[in-house]
């Protein structure tokens, strides 16, 4: 199979089959003529296990890391347990201060909702903001987010 052709049997555009390739999660033979890259059956699936660990979370670093050991005949599944296990707290943190983001911006929104606009005047730059009570102590609040 080519490029295009291993994509289109995974579901995934071609420059992501491009990008593992780059990664050394994928390992196409070279056709011996025109230099394109050959994909087996075996790379497919192969693909196919890669889109699966990334919807659980995990990075290309970490399937490079679970596919060599199951390509040196080690079982990886010990490994895959343990960064979930540690990782579903921090996901869980971070649900929580998402959350917390939520409100605050509902809160604010519905405070703001009959303010009146303001133009800076050099001791104003938004109102609206300035009107949000600061925060009582550095928290989760503090971090910047998205």
């Amino acid at each position: 199979m080519k490029v295009s052709e291993l994509a289109r049997g995974a579901g995934v555009t071609a420059e992501t089959v491009r990008h593992y390739v780059r990664e050394g999660l994928l390992h196409p033979e070279r056709h011996p003529d025109n230099g394109y890259q050959l994909f087996t059956h075996e790379d497919l699936e192969r693909l196919r296990f890669i889109q699966r660990a990334r919807t659980l979370g995990f990075g290309v670093a970490e399937i490079r890391e679970i596919l060599d050991h199951a390509d040196h005949g080690d079982s990886p599944c010990p490994m895959v347990r343990d960064l979930l296990a540690s990782r579903l707290p921090q996901i869980r943190e971070r649900i929580a201060e998402l959350q917390a983001l939520a409100e605050r911006m509902e809160r604010a929104l519905n405070a703001w909702a009959e303010m009146p606009d303001g133009t800076p005047d050099g001791h104003s730059l938004c109102r609206l903001i300035e009107s949000f009570p600061e925060p009582l102590h550095a928290d989760a609040s503090d971090k910047e987010t998205p």
